[in-house]
């Protein structure tokens, strides 16, 4: 027989969801960071094409950028710190999504620079509509992790960090064990049942005639 069979249904195990997540989000990370610090003059370039932050703070955010994706990525992949990285990594893939988005929505014609090819292009929409998808399934993917962060094959459950995660965050499975645990409610009725029962006949035979008894007539 079956396990479903036997076990009435087949758990969903959401960690490893959770692993997939992580090791997608952070290979992006680990390629996109290595493309970029190799270069730093050409991220830096790529940063100011886009036409959005002041220049003092532009060789800045060039020079920091590649240096946190990688940082996310040596989190994601080993799965150490997973909530956290998951929770930096919304923001900025959604200030990602909306450099790209203004860019376009301005007319520039530029390389996004995501993966160290920044600089004019002639032909820039195929590039955008990429990484415009890119982003957004980063974003969810982050998103499920900051919901539920524990994965297969990380430090986080090597070192033990993973029962804070589990008390932190995923309610769900705990409410899934509650409503193993709940006794059965047919069970309770049929225990009702009996007693009720067991009640009606005592009162039958306290009404019944025939069962008081009858003194002797002399």
């Amino acid at each position: 027989m079956s396990e479903q069979v036997t076990h009435g249904k087949r758990r969903f195990d959401a960690r490893w969801v959770s692993t997939g997540a992580r090791i997608l989000i952070g290979t992006v990370f680990a390629f996109s960071g290595f493309t970029k610090v190799v270069d730093i003059d050409g991220t830096i370039r790529a940063v100011r094409a886009y036409q959005l932050l002041p220049e003092a703070i532009i060789p800045t955010i060039g020079a920091g950028l590649p240096v946190l994706e990688l940082a996310l990525a040596v989190l994601l992949l080993t799965g150490l710190l997973t909530r956290v990285a998951a929770i930096i990594t919304v923001p900025l893939c959604a200030a990602f999504f909306y450099g790209v988005a203004s860019a376009w929505a301005r007319g520039l014609s530029i390389e996004c620079g995501c993966f160290g090819n920044g600089g004019l292009t002639a032909n820039p929409i195929p590039g955008y509509v990429r990484e415009l998808v890119l982003n957004a399934v980063l974003i969810i993917a982050a998103g499920w992790l900051i919901r539920r962060p524990i994965s297969r094959w990380s430090l986080d459950t090597a070192l033990g960090l993973s029962v804070a995660l589990h008390h932190d965050g995923d309610t769900d499975d705990s409410d899934d064990d509650d409503d193993d645990d709940e006794p059965d409610d047919d069970s309770d009725d049929t225990d009702d049942d009996t007693e009720y029962n067991h009640d009606d006949e005592h009162d039958d035979d306290v009404d019944d005639p025939t069962s008081r008894s009858i003194g002797v007539q002399t």
